[in-house]
C-alpha cells in the first residue's frame, strides 16, 4: 500500500507516525507550508516532502506515482478530482463528526455548541462538496458534561480519528477498496466557523 498523505500539525504528524507504525509506506507527504511540524517529521524520516503551489489546492503533479491512497489529515486545501483520479483508491480524509451532521471547518465547535450528548467521527471519501463524500467508516463517543472543544478533540476524537484510517487502511489492504456509503443529505447540517 503506497500513500501521499496531505497534512498539517499535529494531527498531520500523528496521522503520519501512526501509518509508519502500521506498516504502510508513506510515498510523500505533501503541506502548504514548508516550515509545518509535518513537513520536518517526513524530512527526518527520509520522506520525500513537496509544498504545495497553491495553498487552498492540491493537484495532480503534487501526488507520489503510483499512489493507492491519498490520505488528508488537517488539510483545509481541496483536492482537485484530477489529483484524486491520480491515486487509485482515491483520497478520504477525517472528519471530526458524524457525517452529514457538522459538516465544515468547526465540526467539534459546533457538536459542543448545540450540546450534542454524541460526538462522532467519519472517515469519507473527498468530493467536490465539502464534506459530503461517501463514508468509509464512522464511530461515535459520548461527549463529557461541561467538556470544551479542545478537551473533546484531545480526549476522543483525535484518537477516534486514528483508528478510523487504520481500519480503513486494513481494509483496502485486505480487499483492494474502499467501503462508500452515500451519505443522507436529509440529515445534513453545516459546521461554519465561529467569531473567535
Amino acid at each position: 500500500m503506497r500513500l501521499t498523505l496531505v497534512g498539517s500539525r499535529h494531527f498531520g504528524v500523528t496521522v503520519f507516525e501512526m501509518l509508519r507504525q502500521h506498516g504502510v509506506g508513506v510515498a510523500r507527504v505533501v503541506v502548504h507550508d514548508g516550515d509545518d511540524r509535518l513537513a520536518a517529521q517526513a524530512r527526518q524520516a527520509g520522506v520525500e516532502v513537496v509544498v504545495q503551489a497553491d495553498p487552498k489546492l492540491v493537484v495532480p503533479a503534487e501526488i507520489a506515482p503510483g499512489t493507492d491512497i491519498i490520505i488528508t489529515a488537517h488539510s483545509h486545501a481541496r483536492v482537485s478530482r484530477e489529483a484524486i483520479a491520480a491515486a487509485r483508491l482515491g483520497a478520504i480524509g477525517y472528519h471530526p463528526s458524524l457525517l452529514p451532521r457538522h459538516r465544515g471547518i468547526a465540526a467539534v465547535e459546533w457538536t459542543v455548541k448545540e450540546g450534542d450528548p454524541i460526538a462522532g467521527g467519519t472517515i469519507y471519501h473527498l468530493a467536490d462538496r465539502m464534506d459530503a463524500g461517501a463514508i468509509v467508516v464512522q464511530d461515535w463517543c459520548f461527549v463529557k458534561k461541561g467538556e470544551t472543544a479542545r478537551e473533546l478533540w484531545e480526549r476522543a476524537l483525535a484518537p477516534l480519528g486514528l483508528k478510523l484510517l487504520a481500519q480503513a487502511i486494513d481494509h483496502a489492504k485486505a480487499f483492494g477498496t474502499l467501503p462508500a456509503k452515500p451519505q443522507d443529505e436529509q440529515f445534513a447540517t453545516k459546521a461554519p466557523a465561529l467569531p473567535r
